[in-house]
């Protein structure tokens, strides 16, 4: 999980943070990180470019980036099978 955390800190510009600062289980949005929806779109991008992965929907979104944990777990779940 520390590879995601210093993806999730290099697309969203956190230079302030360190992999680990950032709580497998800390929620990412509001009172965690307090990310906004801005930052959502950014982790979007970086599933779709890093990973090949496309989110079906809004509300798909909102439990993928519950936590760092939810969104490793989903890229598992989710990543294209490399032959």
């Amino acid at each position: 999980m520390a590879d995601l955390k210093r993806q999730i800190i290099a697309q969203l510009n956190l230079k302030d943070l360190k992999p680990e600062d950032i709580g497998d289980d800390q929620p990412l949005f509001v009172e965690g990180l307090g990310l906004d929806s801005i930052d959502a779109l950014e982790l979007i991008v970086l599933l779709q470019q890093e990973y090949k992965i496309k989110l079906a929907s809004a509300e798909e979104g909102q439990s993928v980036f519950r936590s760092v944990r939810t969104m490793a777990q989903y890229i598992m779940e989710h990543q294209p099978k490399t032959v």
